[in-house]
């Protein structure tokens, strides 16, 4: 069965960081992408950042880019998301997700849509306060 399980979260003041986990189960990473999502309360769900099933490949939403980065460690079967000078904005419910593609990244915005993907995980609270 595929399983996609989060973990990391916490509170942490602004300007902090984080790294949060997304461990994979009952399939291995090669063949799928995998994106990193977020809900605040109140707003819809946001693409964050997605890599590729070959890890060659990443993707970031303008609010993050530069702040945070994707990453994946094949020996695992685990996807990251460290994320550094943390803003409260960020603050939300973080979830990752798989879908089983080889489709590119380039070109196209897609794995920052949350409809593309198949597999959720059952997500972490990140807390960015003072």
């Amino acid at each position: 069965q595929l399983q996609l399980v989060e973990s990391g979260g916490g509170l942490v003041q602004p300007g902090g960081s984080l790294r949060l986990s997304c461990a994979a189960s009952g399939f291995t990473l090669d063949y799928y992408a995998i994106g990193w999502f977020r809900q605040a309360p109140g707003k819809e769900r946001e693409g964050v950042s997605c890599i590729s099933g070959s890890g060659g490949s990443t993707m970031y939403a303008d609010s993050v880019k530069g702040r945070f980065t994707i990453s994946r460690d094949k020996a695992k079967n685990t996807v990251y998301l460290q994320m550094y000078s943390l803003k409260p904005e960020d603050t939300a419910v973080y979830y990752c997700a798989a879908v089983g593609t080889a489709r590119r990244l380039a070109g196209s915005t897609w794995c920052l849509r949350a409809d593309e993907y198949d597999y959720w995980g059952q997500g972490t609270q990140v807390t960015v306060s003072s």
